[in-house]
């Protein structure tokens, strides 16, 4: 088996039909994160005003139940994700808003391999964590806007990761994909975007998915891998953190 057979054989099953699908346990299709809620707006929104209408308005536990739901609740929105990098090269990751923009809302070159990264995916699991510090050049903008990031993959270092400019390599790409929302597979071997890449790396994998996008906070944000209906499991998150030290 060639190396871009074996590519293909782990990046294509994310977004393939399952062939046999249990009827009785349905599908998680979000996937599980610490930014997330298990409870459900409806039902915590019903349960909080059942429990302030049998109670005294005066009362601390009228109080308390009001004030809950007072709280302000992450953000949440869909959008285009694509994992893309030739096989011998640097994985990138795109957000955007809108299929048909060539223009992305967030483009990362990170350190790890094409190869590593399909590796972490046999085992369903990938968790991408991307942290900078909040030094005063830095402890108040966007997260989109921070330069260089550290780079955590399942919990283990393995470099750095670069915010990046869409140049016309890269636009040209995302104009060839504009019709597809979700996939996975190949594009030839001319769509170079790195520096020092020729045609003899060989082609572009790319897996290409809606991911929900959470905003936590000013200094937290995430991405989530929104697996469609009746396919195997693949859950991959992407976090953007920014630590705050005590001083």
């Amino acid at each position: 088996m060639t190396k871009i057979d074996a590519l293909r054989r782990f990046l294509l099953p994310c977004f393939a039909p399952s062939s046999t699908s249990s009827a009785a346990t349905p599908t998680k299709k979000r996937l599980s994160t610490s930014l997330r809620d298990d409870i459900p707006d409806a039902d915590l929104d019903s349960s909080s005003a059942a429990a302030a209408q049998d109670s005294d308005p005066s009362s601390p536990s009228a109080a308390s139940v009001i004030s809950s739901v007072a709280q302000p609740r992450p953000s949440k929105s869909m959008v285009i994700g694509t994992i893309f990098g030739h096989r011998r090269g640097h994985v990138w990751f795109c957000v955007q808003h809108d299929r048909l923009s060539t223009r992305p809302a967030l483009l990362l070159e990170l350190s790890i391999l094409t190869h590593q990264l399909v590796k972490e995916m046999r085992f369903g699991l990938v968790r991408i964590t991307l942290e900078c510090d909040d030094r005063s050049d830095l402890a108040t903008c966007p997260l989109r806007s921070v330069p260089v990031w550290s780079l955590h993959c399942n919990g283990r270092k393995l470099g750095f990761a670069a915010r990046r400019k869409a140049g016309d390599k890269v636009r040209l790409m995302l104009k060839t994909m504009e019709s597809t929302t979700v996939g996975a597979g190949a594009l030839p071997a001319g769509f170079g975007f790195e520096s020092g890449t020729s045609d003899s790396d060989g082609p572009v994998m790319y897996m290409r998915a809606n991911y929900e996008h959470v905003i936590g906070s000013a200094d937290s944000e995430s991405f989530h891998l929104i697996n469609p209906d009746q396919c195997p499991g693949q859950e991959l998150s992407v976090f953007l953190l920014r630590s705050r030290n005590s001083v």
